[in-house]
């Protein structure tokens, strides 16, 4: 369901602070394995990630970023980035064309409200326009049931990382 107060756009460099500051969310002050661990850590992701986000932004056929933006105040809301892989074929993928979302991530206050469903609609179609084929998630216990109704299942294949320390 669209919501009467969000616009769904591309995100632009404008937007790089803000989505900044909304991936946080995912990668600073958790227990995840790829959270940072020190206010150094944190610092060098988001240099990074700012650098990524500037020589993508709109100018890359293989990586969509949205922002979902609050019609009436312009703010940002929440954002989700959208990455197309070319992997070798597969049966349930034969032209290679996977995709994989990332950093689906709504501001707290704002969740519940069909945001971040509306943000995933709109990269599942973006990936169908791209005929890709496959797309995969990581979710957080959280997100599990929005994933679930949007068609995405559970794998059984174990997801192994290798983290270089430095990298």
């Amino acid at each position: 369901m669209n919501q009467p107060f969000l616009i769904v756009r591309p995100a632009m460099v404008a937007d790089l602070n803000r989505l900044v500051e909304l991936r946080a969310y995912l990668l600073d002050g958790t227990e995840a394995m790829y959270s940072s661990k020190t206010p150094e850590d944190s610092m060098r992701w988001r240099a990074a990630y700012r650098t990524w986000l500037s020589s993508h932004l709109n100018t890359s056929n293989c990586v969509h970023v949205l922002a979902a933006e609050h019609k009436e105040t312009g703010e940002v809301l929440g954002c989700a980035t959208a990455i197309i892989d070319q992997r070798a074929p597969a049966p349930g993928c034969l032209n290679g064309l996977s995709g994989w979302v990332q950093s689906v991530v709504v501001e707290p206050q704002w969740r519940n409200r069909g945001i971040a469903r509306q943000l995933m609609q709109n990269l599942l179609r973006w990936f169908a326009s791209c005929s890709v084929g496959s797309v995969v998630l990581q979710s957080t216990e959280a997100a599990d049931k929005l994933y679930q109704t949007l068609g995405f299942a559970t794998s059984d294949e174990r997801l192994l990382i290798r983290q270089e320390a430095s990298a």
